[in-house]
């Protein structure tokens, strides 16, 4: 049996269930689904994963924007986190400053996962990203900007961008971007395990 912890599956297996055979009533004889079907699930996943990654997109600027500020400052730069909530449209950061005080960054980026994850969980938000800034390589005086970001969806990824900042302005170099296990919306597969037959 596939991993049914990727929403993506998830979304195409109620599709499939409910949907598809709305549209088109004939199946293949065998019982799996006809090229017509098919590309009816495709078409609306597509529409899904797009809704997603402007959504991710939308969040990132708007956290990034908000975080370059504290990169011009002497002060270190500790870890941010921004969520969208379920209007797709208003961004909100969280704040943990109180619970977190004197604590490392490392410590605020678990804190900030755990905030992220009991609020995504129960389907409060669409999408999470985490800020924070560290050095391209050690023993380099290199810094870059990191994005953990995630949506409900099924997409999550890391974005390290490159930055320098001169007399008081940020400019950014290109990022890199991977993807990443799932931390906050789901519980990515653990690494050897296997499916079901």
């Amino acid at each position: 049996m596939p991993y049914l912890g990727n929403p993506l599956l998830r979304a195409l297996l109620l599709i499939v269930a409910i949907g598809a055979p709305m549209a088109n009533a004939q199946t293949a004889p065998s019982g799996e689904l006809t090229e017509e079907q098919e590309m009816a699930i495709k078409k609306e996943l597509s529409k899904y994963a797009v809704l997603g990654q402007q959504q991710i997109l939308y969040l990132t600027k708007q956290a990034t924007d908000e975080y370059t500020e504290t990169l011009t400052d002497s002060e270190p730069n500790m870890p941010a986190a921004w969520m969208l909530l379920e209007d797709g449209k208003t961004v909100k950061r969280i704040n943990i400053d109180e619970q977190a005080e004197g604590a490392p960054a490392q410590i605020r980026i678990l804190m900030y996962r755990a905030a992220l994850k009991s609020v995504a969980r129960p389907g409060k938000i669409h999408a999470s990203v985490i800020l924070y800034t560290g050095k391209i390589r050690e023993g380099s005086e290199d810094e870059a900007l990191v994005v953990e970001f995630e949506h409900r969806l099924g997409i999550s990824g890391n974005k390290v961008i490159p930055y320098q900042v001169d007399n008081g302005n940020v400019s950014y170099a290109e990022p890199v971007t991977s993807e990443k296990p799932f931390q906050i919306f789901h519980d990515s597969k653990p690494a050897g395990a296997r499916s079901e037959n």
